[in-house]
């Protein structure tokens, strides 16, 4: 390798530097984002307006959106890598994020879970087979891999932050000492502000060392000569009198202690997140919306734009929500993303968000880095894949067929295109052929579906004689980490089935049944709570007018820790007009997977 020249302090691990002593460059993809749902009205405002007292709706703009609420500015939940997520943001939001706040992964081959439950009951269920992956082989590796990973994260968030903005980076004691000296080599030491300590009283003792109740949080500017910052005071209680006038103090009513209003100084004292608390939500890494409350209001005024990419479970889009910011989150997560958006749909007069990925371009660059062409046709190259898809699903290629491509056991089996849903046209074709050649079972595996075509195609499919099944191809199939450790499942499509009621201009849709095929996936105990098909369902929602490929809430239902009930029965819809609509009506289990299925209805 050849030497590298050094010339300033900076923290140095295998795999920053090139062979040729060049620093490695950040990854910088750009890449268009997909809008996949839309909500213009949360579920708390939608109840408040059936009250007497009636919340104002907020309002809905359309066109071209705009950097202020008024111009139609849509706050954004977006589901991928971060690393790609930011690269694509950068030709439209770099120099304009005012605020980001982290809490990236810090633990070693840490187990950590989320609570869902069912019905009445609250289970544990692990992450999901990537985020405890990625956690583990982010740090398993050594810490080689999570400096790699977090170095080139926060170059593009220093890129994607304000002249004027500031960065909050929250850690523990594992990585700590690290974080410190990379964030000097990417921000500046004289861009560092403060090293707060967020002291807390919640969890265990040790008689091995000292307990450790405190994380840390570096707080750095953009600007080393200005940047946003609003004083805020707390309570300082007061053990004595001495040395204080009596107009120096208040009395504490609760408690009658005497206090004064000083300044926040560097230790906060802020309790954790209690399990029975109404802010908690089931991650047990979330942290107090206080907490997040005072970094917002120090370094940022109402319509600057905050960023979390760890969202997480939300907190940081919550409350600057409520304290009128806009926002972007980002999380690898489906579960994340699902239970922010619950969140989110609870805060009365919540702005109008909307939800994205990467969906096919990310697919579309993952196929190009993972199976390079190296001058080969581009035929190769969906060889490649194929062949890649039916390894992992545990099939063999055949060759001489049209929409064949491999076989398992007795099934065939037909892979859709990373860039395109699979279509009913696609699957018919498929059939045929699998009837052409004797074969009584049909497998096909998809990223994505054209709509109505489960239930359409699976029993089309059972009167001609063939066993039909459709598999959803997971995203984890991305990450080399769950590819490597085996861990990839593809589930069968859920079953949906709703009765929509029509009179006059009015419609409202009723969920009938729900089944999840592969419930031997779904751990025993979790199986034995469930009493009806409906426990399955977290969340349901109904787009009454369904257009192109972006799902609008019209209506939504969903469970909350204090809610448990989830009626299966919408509201009533009137439309405008006579005419013939696309009722669209999304499902999400109680494993953040969804089921979308459209129905064309006519109202006169």
């Amino acid at each position: 390798m050849a030497k590298i020249e050094v010339n300033k302090v900076e923290l140095v691990w295998p795999g920053k530097y090139n062979e040729d002593g060049t620093l490695k460059e950040v990854p910088r993809v750009n890449l268009p984002f997909q809008v996949i749902e839309r909500v213009n009205e949360s579920r708390a405002t939608r109840e408040a307006k059936k009250r007497p007292s009636q919340l104002s709706l907020f309002d809905v703009w359309e066109g071209k959106e705009g950097e202020t609420f008024e111009e139609g500015w849509r706050n954004k939940l977006i589901w991928g890598d971060n690393l790609l997520v930011m690269g694509s943001l950068l030709s439209k939001f770099a120099g304009q994020i005012d605020l980001i706040y982290i809490d990236p992964p810090f633990a070693t081959g840490a187990d950590f879970s989320f609570k869902t439950e069912i019905g009445d009951e609250i289970i544990t269920k692990e992450q999901s087979i990537i985020e405890e992956k990625a956690y583990r082989d982010t740090w398993g590796r050594g810490t080689n891999s999570y400096l790699q990973m977090m170095r080139n994260r926060l170059i593009l968030m220093r890129d994607l932050l304000s002249p004027i903005g500031s960065i909050y980076i929250h850690l523990a004691h594992h990585v700590g000492q690290y974080m410190k000296v990379l964030l000097d080599e990417i921000f500046g030491e004289n861009c560092f502000q403060n090293e707060i300590i967020w002291f807390y009283k919640t969890g265990g003792a040790t008689k091995e060392r000292f307990a450790r109740k405190h994380d840390n949080i570096f707080f750095y500017s953009k600007s080393p000569n200005s940047w946003k910052f609003v004083p805020q005071k707390e309570r300082s209680y007061m053990m004595h009198q001495y040395g204080f006038k009596k107009s120096d103090f208040q009395i504490d009513e609760d408690t009658g202690l005497q206090y004064s209003m000083v300044y926040v100084r560097d230790v906060w004292d802020i309790p954790s997140v209690g399990s029975a608390t109404f802010e908690r939500v089931g991650y047990d890494t979330q942290k107090p919306e206080a907490l997040l409350e005072r970094i917002i209001l120090s370094s940022s005024n109402e319509g600057d734009l905050v960023a979390d990419f760890f969202c997480g479970s939300g907190t940081t889009l919550a409350v600057a929500e409520r304290l009128g910011r806009r926002w972007i989150g980002c999380d690898l997560s489906r579960y994340a993303i699902h239970t922010t958006r619950k969140r989110l749909l609870d805060i009365p007069a919540c702005k109008a968000f909307e939800i994205l990925n990467l969906g096919k371009y990310e697919r579309q660059y993952w196929q190009s880095v993972t199976f390079p062409k190296r001058g080969e046709p581009d035929q190769q190259i969906i060889f490649q894949y194929l062949s890649f898809i039916l390894k992992l699903y545990g099939a063999q290629p055949i060759s001489g067929t049209q929409h064949l491509h491999g076989n398992r056991g007795n099934a065939l089996i037909h892979i859709g295109a990373v860039d395109a849903p699979v279509t009913i046209d696609e699957v018919n074709a498929t059939l045929e052929e699998c009837l052409a050649l004797k074969h009584n079972e049909l497998h096909i595996l998809g990223w994505e579906w054209e709509m109505g075509l489960n239930d359409l195609m699976v029993s089309e499919a059972k009167r001609q004689g063939v066993k039909l099944l459709l598999l959803q191809i997971p995203r984890e199939l991305m990450e080399q980490q769950a590819v490597d450790r085996g861990d990839i499942h593809f589930f069968e499509l859920a079953y949906l089935e709703v009765d929509i009621s029509k009179k006059g201009l009015e419609a409202q849709v009723t969920l009938v049944d729900f089944v999840i095929p592969n419930t031997e996936l779904i751990p025993e105990d979790v199986r034995e709570k469930v009493q009806k098909w409906s426990d399955y369902i977290d969340y349901w929602a109904v787009d009454w007018d369904f257009q192109e490929d972006t799902f609008i809430h019209g209506w939504v239902a969903y469970r909350t820790r204090q809610e448990r009930k989830l009626p299966l029965k919408s509201d009533k819809h009137t439309y405008d007009k006579p005419g013939k609509y696309t009722i669209v009506v999304k499902v999400i289990d109680i494993f953040g997977n969804d089921t979308t299925q459209a129905f064309e209805v006519e109202v006169k």
